[in-house]
């Protein structure tokens, strides 16, 4: 899931990372879209994986548009469900966010309090 700021609303959504480099997370989107408008607008921005046994790991952070014709390039190339929707890398709804890591946080089910996960 993805949270991201709408003027004083917290808005969440679910979405699919399309890279993940340690916990720097790539995430595509549509210019059309809410999201892309509240994330220009605030760039604040956090993750939340939950996994089957409900242990989370949080990402907070700040969202990056990604101009860089050449990683776009090799995200496209390894996801064939931006290719099947957005047909062209040049297509100009497409987006491309780096969600640049400011704390990782992890807690088991039910433990009740979040550990500090070292960026480094």
């Amino acid at each position: 899931m993805l949270a991201s700021v709408d003027g004083d609303q917290a808005r969440v959504r679910p979405v699919s990372p399309v890279r993940t480099e340690r916990f720097t997370v790539y995430v595509a989107s549509l210019r059309s879209s809410h999201k892309t408008g509240e994330i220009g607008a605030a760039g604040k921005v956090e993750l939340c994986y939950l996994t089957s046994d409900h242990d989370q790991v949080r990402i907070t952070g700040v969202a990056h548009v990604v101009d860089d014709l050449e990683v776009k390039q090799s995200i496209w190339a390894e996801n064939p469900l931006l290719r099947a929707y957005l047909k062209s890398v040049d297509n100009p709804e497409f987006v491309l966010y780096r969600i640049e890591p400011r704390q990782v946080r992890y807690m088991r089910e039910w433990a009740l309090e979040y550990f500090e996960v070292p960026l480094a």
